[in-house]
């Protein structure tokens, strides 16, 4: 099991942790990783616009005039195409993006994702992060103690005070364990896990 140390606000080393083989030091699979990331940014696209075709369009249920005799164009229905409020003719269909991933794969990527952090010794495990209040300036004397003031931060559970905090640094980004994914370890250089993160995070992805 590898062991790292854990760290204090402060930045001083309190304690060691033993991290799990099976989440901390799994195979690196990249196409996993890529699979993934695909799969949440394509997620995050809304649909295109979506028209109507002529069939859609509510009324024109009758013909809007006789067939002969008017020395006008034939018409069935005043929602054909070349009518005001009429369907569109070859408009987008509303295309949507979604990617499905099956539980096993999103948890093999999240695996990788955290043993490539800890193989890049960019991952850094502390007691607990609390703060009175929300303040900015404390969450950033944190960071800079900590040596991660580019990072993603993990918390075992939300804390409103942290969140707040954090929510104006664009270095940054703090969010609780459940919501762990493989896109925002990738995105920020540096990983931080509270040790309740980190508990949260073994009993979660352990195989």
């Amino acid at each position: 099991m590898p062991t790292i140390p854990v760290m204090n606000q402060l930045g001083e080393k309190v304690d060691e942790i033993e991290l799990s083989d099976e989440v901390f030091a799994a195979e690196i699979k990249e196409h996993l990783l890529h699979d993934v990331v695909r799969m949440q940014l394509a997620n995050r696209r809304s649909a295109n616009p979506s028209t109507k075709t002529r069939a859609m369009v509510s009324g024109g249920g009758r013909k809007p005039y006789r067939q002969k005799g008017t020395g006008r164009a034939r018409h069935g229905t005043i929602r054909a195409v070349q009518f005001r409020g009429g369907g569109v003719a070859f408009g987008p269909n509303g295309r949507k993006y979604t990617i499905r991933l099956n539980k096993k794969v999103r948890r093999a990527a999240l695996r990788s994702a955290l043993t490539l952090r800890l193989s890049s010794n960019d991952l850094i495990v502390v007691d607990e992060i609390t703060l009175n209040r929300p303040k900015t300036k404390a969450f950033l004397e944190t960071a800079s103690r900590l040596g991660a003031d580019k990072a993603l931060y993990v918390l075992g559970d939300a804390d409103e005070n942290v969140m707040l905090s954090a929510r104006n640094v664009q270095a940054v980004k703090v969010l609780p364990a459940v919501g762990l994914n493989v896109y925002d370890i990738l995105k920020y250089p540096r990983l931080v896990l509270t040790r309740p993160a980190v508990e949260k995070i073994e009993e979660r992805l352990k195989v």
